[in-house]
């Protein structure tokens, strides 16, 4: 496990995400949805826009340069351009802090393995 620290549970309110800096695997993004933690990959998988720059609409987050979008508690590519799924990591979440392992891929990404890229005909 190589755990880093994200943020406070009580500094990201529900429906919110925020940019974590870090130089090892990059920027990361941690959202918080209905009181449920995850973290991905910062960058867009499409353009290498900052996706905590992006709009949070339920579970989904839209990439602010082409509006792709990705299913965050799997990282899955869901809109065109984007067709390469996000990094996830495992959230830790103790009574303060949330932590990403950043050696782990979330359990709901391992669950979506097999599931098919975004269809590259679909509207924007």
């Amino acid at each position: 496990m190589n755990k880093v620290f994200l943020c406070q549970r009580d500094e990201l309110a529900p429906g919110s995400l925020k940019k974590v800096p870090n130089a090892e695997v990059g920027d990361i993004c941690v959202y918080n949805l209905e009181g449920r933690y995850y973290a991905t990959a910062d960058l867009c998988t499409h353009a290498t826009a900052s996706l905590a720059e992006g709009d949070l609409d339920d579970d989904l987050i839209t990439c602010p340069v082409h509006w792709g979008q990705f299913h965050v508690p799997t990282g899955r590519a869901v809109t065109f351009p984007c067709e390469r799924h996000l990094r996830t990591y495992r959230v830790i979440v103790t009574d303060r802090e949330v932590y990403a392992d950043v050696a782990a891929e979330a359990e709901e990404a391992l669950a979506d393995a097999d599931a098919p890229l975004a269809d590259a005909d679909s509207p924007l």
